[in-house]
């Protein structure tokens, strides 16, 4: 899935080339890096002592793919196409991005996933080995991630093909979270994602999940600024709303974003799905009557799970995710409250040989009115990283 206006149309600043952003060049400057749109001049000439990730030429990568083989192939989004390839220098083997050249993401794209991911680095967020900046030519190289993307694990799969359990589920939803907390809480300054999806969170062995492509990466706001003001890229059934309609771009668009991503953990539909029936088309949509009834709870869990799930562990999923799809930015949690929760449901193992599975047919014990209205006083006058203790303590 590539990405593309949320609103479906761009502004019409967005059409003019932008030959200095501001916030191309606050990373470039760390990277002693001139952010005009020559890559490969700017990328040798001054900056490249500067940056970890090696160079390459064409004809190494093509070497390495095999000249870009169909056999090769790893997948293709709207930003061109991905192959396994092996080094020849190293015999590492490893996976290469080859930019369309007529694609959606161009040169400016292709210099911030360099910058980011050169000053960028945790076990959550995907490594760059090098980049080829020859011509026309644009190529990125990754460390190769065995296991695909989440998208391929959730979505569309094989009869044949191995579903995720619930403590695999949890296990990458809280990697990923460390990953966009790590890039809102530890980069310096913030960085903005905004292209989180099931598909551009990679896992390697045991299912270790990783952020990649930082082609949309935003540096966050500073000092007394609360957000960004930027045109509205991104994956439509992912941008928050916030975003989608004014283009002010905040942490919390990130956390919105995340939230979508965790619904399709749990329930395995996708953010937006034509196929579903009238009112189902929209993730969020469908599942926000949800959340006003417990009892419907366990409607939401996947039908592959099969019933396989503790039912307190996907109550208090759902109650995150609930959290960080709401319409307002305010009253959304913290990524570092997120990554609270869901490592403590991480840890609490699931094992379905001593524990039975929920029948499709349970339904959770209401709760009495009186408990719900003090619970939502308590949660309204308490402070985000209470709301998540809370649910977690339900």
């Amino acid at each position: 899935m590539g990405w593309f206006p949320c609103s479906g149309k761009l502004d019409k600043k967005a059409k003019k080339k932008n030959k200095s952003d501001p916030q191309i060049a606050a990373a470039s400057e760390k990277l002693k890096v001139n952010p005009s749109l020559d890559v490969k001049k700017d990328l040798s000439k001054d900056g490249s002592e500067h940056i970890a990730a090696q160079t390459f030429t064409f004809r190494e990568l093509a070497a390495a793919t095999k000249n870009f083989r169909a056999d090769c192939l790893l997948g293709e989004g709207g930003f061109g196409r991905v192959y396994k390839g092996r080094l020849e220098s190293t015999n590492q083997v490893v996976a290469i991005k080859q930019l369309d050249r007529n694609g959606l993401q161009g040169n400016r794209e292709f210099l911030v996933e360099v910058l980011m991911l050169s000053l960028l680095h945790h076990p959550n967020l995907v490594n760059l080995i090098g980049y080829c900046a020859d011509g026309d030519q644009r190529l990125l190289v990754y460390e190769y991630m065995p296991l695909g993307s989440l998208e391929d694990h959730l979505h569309d799969l094989p009869s044949d093909k191995k579903r995720l359990d619930w403590n695999t589920r949890m296990k990458i939803a809280a990697g990923a979270a460390k990953g966009l907390e790590y890039l809102h809480d530890k980069a310096n300054p913030p960085v903005i994602y905004r292209d989180l999806k099931c598909s551009n969170i990679l896992l390697g062995e045991g299912y270790h999940p990783k952020l990649s492509d930082f082609g949309l990466a935003k540096l966050g706001p500073v000092g007394d600024k609360t957000h960004v003001s930027t045109r509205v890229m991104g994956t439509y059934g992912y941008c928050a709303p916030e975003y989608a309609m004014t283009g002010q771009l905040t942490l919390k668009s990130d956390v919105y974003s995340f939230g979508v991503v965790l619904l399709e953990i749990i329930t395995g539909r996708k953010a937006i799905d034509n196929s579903k029936g009238a009112g189902e088309h929209n993730l969020v949509a469908w599942a926000r009557p949800l959340f006003k009834d417990r009892r419907k709870f366990p409607q939401m869990a996947d039908p592959m799970l099969q019933g396989q799930y503790p039912m307190r562990g996907l109550y208090q999923a759902l109650a995150v995710a609930a959290m960080c799809v709401q319409e307002q930015p305010t009253m959304r949690p913290l990524i570092a409250d997120v990554v609270t929760a869901l490592t403590y449901l991480a840890s609490q193992t699931y094992d379905p040989d001593t524990q039975p599975p929920v029948p499709s047919s349970r339904l959770a014990p209401a709760t009495p009115r009186s408990r719900r209205d003090n619970n939502d006083k308590k949660q309204n006058s308490g402070s985000q990283r209470d709301q998540v203790r809370g649910q977690l303590k339900a």
